[in-house]
């Protein structure tokens, strides 16, 4: 069974700014990423800090926005308003696919770029609900997060495939990664869901704050998630990596994946990879989570929809392909 361990930071990264002197010459690219306190945003901004070193050169200036999350970046690449993104596996592939959250009809112009890295799906409790899996909430007030992230898709497979409903938790509240975790602490929900890499300030304030606990995500549910879909793995968050949580917690999860559309320029995108992979000892130290990537999977690994032209092109020229 396919099995990854959660390593990632949370932690903010600067973004160079462009010269007055040069702006009226450049090119405008933007990243989606998520709530600003998560990896999506760090990341975001280690791509953009990369690429702007070069910006008098390339004519590219990148910046990055804060979003609601994978489904919201996807839609808004779709409408022309992001020239990038970063998207949960599971929601890409649902894009690609025309499924799920996109089974009004797939996004044919969706193009992936690489794959980042792995998160795993992190449930945590107030220690007083004493849950101990997913089951446990029935009945109680659990965060299923804001409408377009990731973490509210993976959730709505997750309780369909375990027989369960909105409707079974007494309040299914929709508050952002940003907000959950004062939340919890502040006794108005019992529980929440988030998909994220590990540690998360996200996860690391409320288990330090209110003593919070993790929850192991396992069973015949997660079992089947994991051999039907390719972009599911299982996965264990080490024990003692949270303030009280001593013991591993076994979950599953998905990979971050950086996408774009087919409407972005071949030269754009092959410039932004470029700027990823000539600067790749200097881009792993940018986030903790990038310290043990491999580049040969990042192009292939949770990736569904057809890789963008201007990625081929570097790949290609690197002999990845």
């Amino acid at each position: 069974m396919k099995k990854f361990t959660a390593l990632a930071a949370a932690l903010a990264v600067s973004v160079g700014l462009a010269s007055p002197t040069a702006s009226a010459q450049q090119k405008f690219v933007t990243i989606g990423t998520g709530g600003v306190t998560g990896v999506y945003y760090a990341a975001g901004g280690a791509i953009c800090r990369l690429m702007n070193k070069d910006r008098a050169k390339t004519g590219i200036r990148c910046s990055v926005e804060s979003t609601g999350g994978s489904v919201y970046n996807i839609n808004t690449i779709k409408a022309g308003e992001l020239d990038f993104g970063v998207a949960q596996s599971d929601v890409q592939y649902n894009a690609a696919k025309g499924a799920n959250q996109f089974k009004d009809g797939a996004v044919s112009e969706l193009r992936a770029v690489f794959s980042v890295h792995p998160e795993p799906l992190v449930v945590l409790a107030r220690k007083e609900a004493n849950a101990k899996s997913l089951a446990d909430f029935k009945g109680k007030r659990f965060n299923v997060s804001n409408p377009g992230s990731g973490t509210r898709a993976t959730m709505e497979v997750l309780l369909e495939t375990s027989g369960m409903k909105m409707s079974d938790f007494s309040l299914a509240s929709e508050l952002k990664a940003d907000e959950h975790g004062p939340a919890l602490c502040d006794n108005k929900i019992d529980g929440f869901a988030y998909v994220v890499g590990n540690p998360s300030a996200n996860i690391q304030d409320p288990t330090t704050t209110c003593g919070a606990k993790l929850v192991n995500i396992t069973g015949p549910a997660v079992d089947k998630l994991v051999s039907m879909f390719p972009y599911y793995a299982t996965a264990t968050i080490p024990g003692g990596m949270y303030a009280g949580n001593p013991e591993p917690t076994k979950t599953y999860g998905v990979v971050a994946t950086f996408v774009s559309s087919s409407k972005v320029s071949a030269e754009t995108v092959y410039l932004m990879v470029k700027a990823v992979f000539e600067n790749f000892e200097d881009f792993k130290k940018l986030h903790p989570a990038f310290a043990h990537l491999d580049p040969k999977d990042m192009i292939k690994n949770g990736l569904s929809a057809p890789l963008h032209d201007g990625a081929v092109k570097y790949y290609k020229e690197k002999g990845w392909m």
